[in-house]
């Protein structure tokens, strides 16, 4: 008789397997009891339980093995088993739609990962491939269960194994909310987002005792690896929430964006929002002075379906802007540079937070939208010794690799090699477009005028007043969009206020796009 079954067992009384079931399935909802369950209550945690009947529609979960417990028999762990064992699996309804997911039980043994445990998100994330469903984790655990040893090792790199199986595939996404520590931490890495819970949650490779220990550094698991420096600093996070409530219900927003797999499109969500909707502000919006920012925010609010846009990875790389949004009520990634941020410049940050994110989008049949306004790259030794010449490569690769729908806004700057990068027409962009004071060009008017022109500025008995004549002339000649739309490489000027019906008829256009590219393993991203 397993140590549950006799845990309920109250008398010799014959029970009925009917009422057996019952009282096994009660023993089940418990947990690790009613006084960790208090103690998860004070550090404003919810439960496992709790947080699933947030997260999905009411009534739609189903539970799958519910009844497992872990196979230790050292430390005399045979005699502490529970069901279900910390970690709660099933498959269930979000927005009508289906996902699988599993939530951690800090209540059990701190949430810790067994063998058996680990057997049980397997079989989710099996199901979720062969389904075509997306994956949730919702992560809170104190890491590998030690009385185990490898056997809680090898289950950490089972569930590895299946994230980079299913990356592509099926959208996966991690919710830390609580700790997640040492090998954990590579499962939510490798899924598509990552959420966190402000003051709760924390990642790290090594905890604070060992920093200390090694470098001397005194440091908490909050300043660590906290969910603010971890979505401002080191970009590991995409997003995050006060509390529990609140990252589920973002989680259930992102999911709206998504579609279930590889093989299909993400929902359309119909808008009241006009489809031909002209917007007189955007003509407004750019400052004729050049080197006036002005926010892009603002841009994409302004273009988009009303209310629509979600940022991903706000705090991080400021400087560049990505997030869902919807086009007319069909889904469109967007990646804009920021000029209100460095001028809207790439640097190492800025390029790999855009690559993964178009990659992503790439991924997973949704189309990009880019609004463009780029000085170049970010000049300096902190880039060149950080490889900025590799981490740049990256954004430009993700964009050649891409293959849906590509649509480009240049809305005011688009300067040298950036200007490639940036979805031009050269990396395949299906539509380039320019608005009236777009700039494309090397480099500014002011210069390239020193560069064409030194040995006459030089000699000039004004160089000042000559430098300001020869870079008046570059600009009117060069710095605007009719050089590159002369060639093809812009298809249209536009007034900018007719940006939100342009973009949309051609999205509605591009959807049945079809690339072929040559037969390959895969290609090699300069990681």
């Amino acid at each position: 008789m397993s140590a549950p079954d006799t845990q309920a067992r109250s008398s010799v009384s014959v029970e009925s397997p009917l009422d057996r079931l019952r009282r096994m399935r009660e023993l089940t909802l418990a947990g690790g009891g009613q006084e960790r369950v208090e103690a998860q209550h004070k550090k404003g945690k919810l439960t496992a339980r709790e947080r699933i009947d947030l997260l999905v529609d009411d009534g739609s979960f189903v539970e799958i093995d519910r009844f497992v417990t872990h196979r230790c028999t050292d430390f005399a762990m045979e005699k502490q088993k529970i069901l279900g064992d910390g970690c709660v699996t099933g498959h269930a309804l979000v927005e009508g739609r289906p996902v699988y997911l599993y939530s951690q039980d800090f209540t059990v043994f701190g949430g810790s990962l067994s063998e058996t445990n680990a057997e049980k998100i397997c079989k989710v994330m099996d199901m979720a491939t062969k389904v075509g469903v997306p994956l949730i984790g919702l992560n809170d655990s104190g890491g590998a269960r030690i009385q185990e040893g490898v056997q809680s090792l090898g289950g950490y790199a089972e569930i590895f194994w299946r994230n980079t199986r299913a990356s592509g595939v099926v959208p996966q996404i991690s919710a830390i909310m609580g700790p997640c520590a040492g090998g954990a931490v590579y499962s939510p890495a490798i899924t598509d987002f990552i959420l966190m819970v402000e003051n709760t949650s924390y990642m790290h490779i090594t905890g604070p005792d060992v920093v200390k220990a090694v470098t001397h550094e005194d440091v908490t698991s909050e300043e660590l690896g906290g969910a603010d420096v971890h979505a401002s600093r080191s970009g590991v996070a995409h997003f995050t929430s006060p509390d529990d409530r609140a990252c589920l219900a973002l989680l259930r927003r992102l999911l709206t964006y998504l579609p279930l797999n590889n093989a299909e499109s993400a929902p359309f969500k119909l808008t009241e929002d006009p489809f031909d909707r002209r917007d007189p502000a955007l003509d407004t919006i750019v400052p004729e002075d050049a080197s006036k920012p002005y926010d892009m925010h603002r841009v994409i609010e302004l273009v988009v379906d009303e209310g629509s846009f979600l940022e991903v990875q706000p705090a991080f790389a400021r400087n560049i802007i990505i997030g869902f949004s919807r086009l007319g009520g069909h889904v469109a990634g967007i990646v804009a540079n920021q000029p209100a941020v460095l001028a809207g410049v790439l640097d190492i940050a800025a390029s790999e937070k855009a690559a993964r994110f178009i990659r992503f989008c790439d991924a997973f049949n949704i189309p990009v939208v880019t609004f463009e306004d780029v000085p170049g790259f970010m000049p300096g030794t902190e880039q060149e010794y950080g490889g900025i010449i590799r981490h740049g490569a990256k954004l430009l690769y993700a964009y050649c690799e891409a293959t849906v729908p590509k649509l480009t806004v240049i809305t005011r700057k688009a300067y040298g090699g950036a200007y490639d990068v940036m979805a031009s027409k050269h990396v395949r962009a299906d539509l380039n477009l320019a608005w009236p004071n777009a700039q494309i060009a090397v480099m500014g008017a002011a210069g390239a005028a020193q560069i064409i022109h030194r040995r006459e500025i030089q000699g000039a008995k004004d160089p000042a007043a000559m430098l300001k004549q020869k870079s008046d002339e570059y600009e009117a000649t060069f710095n605007n969009p009719y050089r590159a739309a002369a060639r093809g490489y812009i298809d249209d000027v536009i007034e900018a206020s007719s940006t939100r019906p342009t973009l949309i008829r051609a999205l509605n256009l591009l959807r049945t796009k079809h690339e072929e590219r040559p037969p390959r393993k895969h290609g090699n991203i300069p990681l």
